[in-house]
């Protein structure tokens, strides 16, 4: 499990995180989304202990991510949203870093590769943004860690590549692991993230289960308008409306119109998935 407590981080003068506390824990999927400037990328970075907190703390399994215990190093993988044209082929790459973490299973990058069509002879540094993005991600789920902290990792992916890539996510992570995706492209992942947590500034403004939020909202794809929506948004034949759950009906989450509505009444929602 990670346990943030009272987090803060700041870039000189500029306070990124304040006060942050979160729970994270295995066997889950969560989507990390924010608007820009939140602290996302900081955040992951934090997490995988590149950088060390102003205040507060981090546990993952007991252990401070920023003392780089290589026992924690081998449980956890941090893939940035900019991947490094490495000067090496995919597959010579794999055998020679892939022994830093001791459940990195060589044919199974081999496999990932395959289905994401990419030649495992071929250079890394000669692939196009697209292959080099998909190459990395093959390498990643082939360590078999603990925790995956991945940072856009659908950008520069086409869109077969990125139901390749939904597909290798739910079928070679263990359900033993703990992945974070951050991502401002919620159509690409809302079938697979959950929990969903959504960052701000000054607060963890939810972390909560699919399941957990619309039984609080109700997500409306009629065309009758409900006076009481948080949130609205016009779409061909009708449209999509975000607002309390009073009756307690089942609806389908859109993440895209469930971040908008919290974007749009911050403290509401808040306290809506932060009551004792």
């Amino acid at each position: 499990m990670i346990e943030i407590s009272n987090l803060s981080f700041s870039y000189g003068a500029k306070r990124v995180l304040e006060n942050i506390s979160l729970k994270v824990s295995e066997g889950n999927i969560y989507g990390l989304l924010g608007e820009n400037g939140v602290g996302k990328t900081t955040l992951l970075t934090l997490l995988c202990g590149l950088k060390k907190p102003e205040a507060g703390t981090i546990m993952v399994d007991g252990r401070n991510p920023f003392n780089r215990e290589p026992s924690l190093l081998a449980d956890q993988f941090y893939l940035p949203d900019e991947v490094i044209p490495v000067h090496a082929r995919a597959l010579d790459f794999a055998k020679e870093h892939g022994v830093f973490w001791p459940r990195f299973d060589l044919e199974k990058f081999r496999t990932i590769l395959s289905e994401f069509e990419v030649e495992p002879e071929q250079r890394m540094d000669a692939m196009s943004a697209g292959q080099l993005k998909k190459a990395w991600v093959s390498f990643a789920l082939a360590c078999n860690a603990k925790y995956y902290y991945l940072d856009e990792p659908t950008n520069g992916l086409d869109i077969p590549s990125k139901a390749q890539f939904r597909k290798a996510v739910t079928k070679y992570t263990s359900e033993e692991s703990a992945l974070i995706i951050s991502t401002h492209q919620v159509r690409d992942l809302e079938n697979i993230i959950d929990p969903i947590i959504i960052l701000d500034n000054r607060a963890v403004l939810v972390n909560a289960s699919v399941q957990a939020i619309t039984d609080k909202l109700f997500f409306d794809y009629g065309t009758e308008l409900n006076p009481g929506a948080l949130y609205l948004e016009q779409t061909p034949g009708g449209c999509i409306q975000v607002y309390p759950n009073t009756s307690g009906e089942e609806s389908k989450v859109n993440v895209e119109a469930f971040f908008n509505a919290v974007h749009a009444h911050k403290d509401l929602v808040h306290s809506m998935f932060n009551q004792q």
